[in-house]
C-alpha cells in the first residue's frame, strides 16, 4: 500500500476543495481511498488476534463518506480533508465501543471507545464507573496504557457532577465526560512507514481492555 499517495491527495484536496477539482481527480481519490481500505483490512486482520469480534468486519464499510454535510455549516467546503474509519462490531452506527483511525496530513490519530453515546448508554457507562470505578482506573492508569494514551477526549465535559452523583465523587472527572474516547496522535512519517498497520493494531490492543469495560457497562 502507498499511504504517501493518500497523504499527497489529501494535501491537494485541502488546497482545491471544490467539486470541479474532485471531478477532475476522481481517479486519484479512488486510488487514495483504496490505500486506506487495504490499511484497514490489514489492521482488522492483525487486531482479530486479540479481538475476534472484528474478524467479520468488511473494511470497505468502515470508512466515512468524504462528502461533508454543509446544510447547517458556515464552512461550505464540500469535502472532508481526511479519511476516517470506524472499526466496530456490528457497524459504525450501532453505538458499540470500537476503534477509530483518522488519516489527515499533520493530524493523524488512532484509538477508539464510544463517541457521542445516546443518553441511555451514557447513563449505563456512568453507572458502571460509579459501581466499578476502581476497575476502570486500573485499566487507564496502567503504565502501558498511559505510555500510549494521555487524557481522555474531554470536549463538552460537564462542569459539575451529572444528575444523581455527588460533586465529591472519587471518579468525578470520569463521570463528567460525555464521550469515552482515547486517541494517540501519529506523524505523517509513521503513517508512511512499513510497520504502520502493526503500530495501529498495537494501539487497538492497548485500548481493548477499555472497550471491554465499556461493553460490560452497556450490556
Amino acid at each position: 500500500m502507498d499511504l504517501q499517495f493518500t497523504l499527497d491527495f489529501l494535501s491537494d484536496l485541502a488546497k482545491h476543495n471544490k467539486k470541479e477539482w474532485m471531478d477532475d481527480n476522481k481517479k486519484r481519490y479512488q486510488q487514495a481511498k483504496e490505500q486506506v481500505i487495504m490499511l484497514v483490512a490489514d489492521i482488522i486482520h492483525k487486531s482479530s488476534a486479540f479481538d475476534p469480534s472484528l474478524s467479520a468486519i468488511d473494511p470497505r464499510k468502515t470508512l466515512f463518506r468524504i462528502n461533508r454535510d454543509i446544510r447547517f455549516s458556515k464552512n461550505k467546503d464540500p469535502y472532508k480533508t481526511n479519511f476516517g474509519a470506524a472499526i466496530v462490531e456490528g457497524g459504525r452506527k450501532n453505538g458499540n465501543p470500537g476503534y477509530y483511525l483518522h488519516i489527515m496530513p499533520g493530524n493523524n490519530f488512532a484509538g477508539g471507545g464510544i463517541y457521542q453515546p445516546s443518553s441511555d448508554l451514557l447513563q449505563k457507562v456512568r453507572q458502571e464507573i460509579d459501581y466499578n470505578g476502581n476497575e476502570l482506573r486500573a485499566i487507564i492508569d496502567d503504565k502501558k496504557f498511559k505510555k500510549v494514551f494521555s487524557e481522555p477526549y474531554g470536549d463538552d465535559r460537564l462542569k459539575t457532577a451529572p444528575k444523581g452523583y455527588p460533586k465529591d465523587h472519587e471518579n468525578i472527572e470520569l463521570l463528567q465526560l460525555k464521550h469515552y474516547v482515547f486517541m494517540k496522535k501519529m506523524t505523517d512519517k509513521e503513517v508512511t512507514s512499513k510497520n504502520f498497520s502493526s503500530e495501529v493494531a498495537q494501539v487497538c490492543k492497548t485500548l481493548h481492555p477499555f472497550n471491554l469495560f465499556l461493553s460490560k457497562a452497556m450490556d
